[in-house]
């Protein structure tokens, strides 16, 4: 169970990897378009926020990759992977509904398995 923690986990900081590049380096180009279904004046106009964005999903992956190294590293687990589950929730009821699968669902998985894995 401690090894699917992992790997969920590693997953989850992947993912949040993934959303840095596509916010802070991809947002203007035609994949961010397409990814965002957004034209090119509106990406390049919240271009700025975007890559705000994209640096608190870099904080979130740093923060669960921190935990497999630090001595707290199951008490610094739990509290990213609930902060990547709340802003999931957050971004889907607000944004888009695909967030809740695609950064919400991963991160409560690994959240339960971390806390099975601990019991």
């Amino acid at each position: 169970m401690a090894t699917a923690s992992q790997i969920l986990t590693g997953l989850v900081a992947f993912l949040h990897v993934y959303f840095l590049v596509l916010e802070m380096f991809l947002w203007t180009t035609p994949f961010g378009q397409k990814t965002f279904k957004r034209t090119h004046a509106q990406q390049v106009e919240t271009k700025a926020l975007a890559q705000n964005q994209g640096l608190y999903n870099g904080f979130l992956a740093a923060g669960l990759v921190w935990s497999y190294c630090a001595t707290a590293g199951f008490e610094i687990r739990v509290f990213f992977l609930v902060c990547v589950v709340i802003a999931g929730l957050y971004g889907a009821a607000t944004a888009a509904k695909q967030i809740l699968f695609v950064q919400a669902l991963p991160a409560a998985a690994a959240l339960a398995v971390t806390i099975l894995a601990r019991g």
